[in-house]
């Protein structure tokens, strides 16, 4: 139960779907409700694919290019630290790697599900990282099970945040959502930081003992 309760909050964290609700209103205001809850189902089911490839392959591809658990983890913690730091003082691009055109692009298609709202707003670098490294720790069978559910767990409460999206912008307005924005950003750079400690404490054993 731990262990799920730690990947969950882990990867929520990092996703933030609360700090996505502004770009899926804007993307999607002049949608009907049934397309709304259509685009948040395969928003969320794309991810959880995302999530669940980048678990189980993530580790044969770094071994393909040569690159160390420990590196990864580090770069890793890097980049979600990073992003922790512009949630919490506020200077998160609220695009979320979506520029212009693209967005301009979103507008006039009819799928947005898997771009840009799957890939790059929700499932990123970060996210990729945090499960590759996670997967290098628990490789037994329970613990790769409890995983996935709690892939799963992520996905489905990213198909009611965003299914909620619109209700939740009237409710908690512009100030409500940085707010919880900014609490999400203090645990991810927590989250980013432990990684980086972790990673070097362990290359120093590697090394020094």
């Amino acid at each position: 139960m731990d262990l799920f309760i730690y990947l969950f909050a882990a990867l929520f964290s990092v996703l933030n779907p609360i700090g996505t609700i502004p770009i899926f209103v804007g993307l999607t205001q002049h949608d009907s409700k049934k397309e709304r809850s259509r685009i948040s189902l395969w928003t969320a089911i794309n991810v959880f694919i995302i999530l669940v490839v980048s678990f189980f392959l993530g580790e044969y591809v770094l071994s393909f290019f040569g690159i160390s658990i420990e590196a990864l983890r580090i770069a890793g913690g890097i980049v979600i630290a990073t992003s922790g730091f512009s949630l919490l003082t506020g200077k998160f691009n609220k695009k979320r790697g979506v520029n212009k055109k693209v967005e301009n692009d979103a507008q006039t298609r009819n799928d947005i599900a898997l771009t840009p709202l799957a890939i790059p707003m929700l499932a990123g670098p970060g996210s990729i990282s945090l499960l590759i490294a996670f997967y290098h720790e628990h490789q037994n069978t329970p613990e790769i099970i409890i995983s996935v559910l709690a892939i799963l767990a992520v996905a489905f409460s990213i198909f009611i945040t965003l299914r909620s999206a619109h209700y939740l912008a009237k409710i908690l307005g512009a100030s409500g959502i940085v707010a919880i924005s900014r609490i999400v950003g203090f645990i991810v750079i927590a989250i980013g930081v432990q990684y980086i400690i972790s990673s070097i404490i362990t290359i120093a054993k590697d090394n020094f003992t």
